[in-house]
């Protein structure tokens, strides 16, 4: 049975040719592509947000990790069915989309499946990504309070779409409260990456 230990580290590491050098190995031996998932790449990008949450990993380390999964998931494609579905984006008028980029990138290592939308998105093309792509989570960012008035937009026109019941959302930036998230009828907030995944798992009970 072949360590997947190496693995494990080249991610939370961010060595990235190694990680896509090692995924390949493993998947030509024969181990389990689930597996590999399962003991490498969710455990270490788990590791890296909890570092990061606890200031022992920075933004570059996190994008470090980020850079190095990405790549062992090139080589292993849908190896497991997805926790769920995720349309993010920084919200309409806001540019900034670091802190976005990081929550996407541990939703992804956790087992989610990303639809990342970019920045400055308009609350219809948050509708349109739900619809197309059947998501079952928004996440919105937002960096600036100026923005922050586009979150209730998007709320709101999820809701004349007449799909804001099937779908969980969840609101987090630097401007961003518990409180304001409750105001607009968000269904979660995280002040920071590593709770954006906590957050997102407990809202689809996964």
């Amino acid at each position: 049975m072949q360590d997947i230990k190496p693995l494990y580290e080249a991610i939370l590491e961010g060595r990235e040719k190694d990680a896509e050098a090692l995924t390949r190995e493993a998947v030509q031996s024969g181990v389990d592509p689930t597996r590999i998932v399962k003991e490498g790449v969710i455990p270490a990008m788990a590791e890296a947000g909890r570092r990061f949450e606890c200031t022992e990993f920075f933004v570059p380390d996190l994008l470090l990790a980020s850079r190095a999964m990405k790549a062992a998931l090139r080589i292993l494609g849908n190896a497991t069915d997805p926790l769920g579905r995720v349309v993010i984006g920084t919200v309409k008028g806001d540019l900034h989309d670091i802190g976005k980029n990081l929550v996407a990138a541990l939703l992804e290592g956790a087992g989610f499946e990303v639809i990342d939308l970019g920045y400055n998105v308009q609350p219809e093309q948050f509708v349109k990504a739900v619809q197309d792509k059947n998501a079952n989570v928004v996440a919105l960012s937002a960096l600036l309070t100026t923005t922050m008035g586009s979150m209730r937009l998007t709320i709101d026109a999820l809701k004349q779409a007449g799909i804001r019941d099937r779908v969980k959302v969840l609101v987090g930036g630097a401007p961003i409260t518990q409180k304001f998230a409750d105001e607009i009828g968000a269904d979660g907030y995280g002040d920071n990456a590593a709770e954006a995944v906590t957050v997102a798992r407990r809202c689809l009970a996964v």
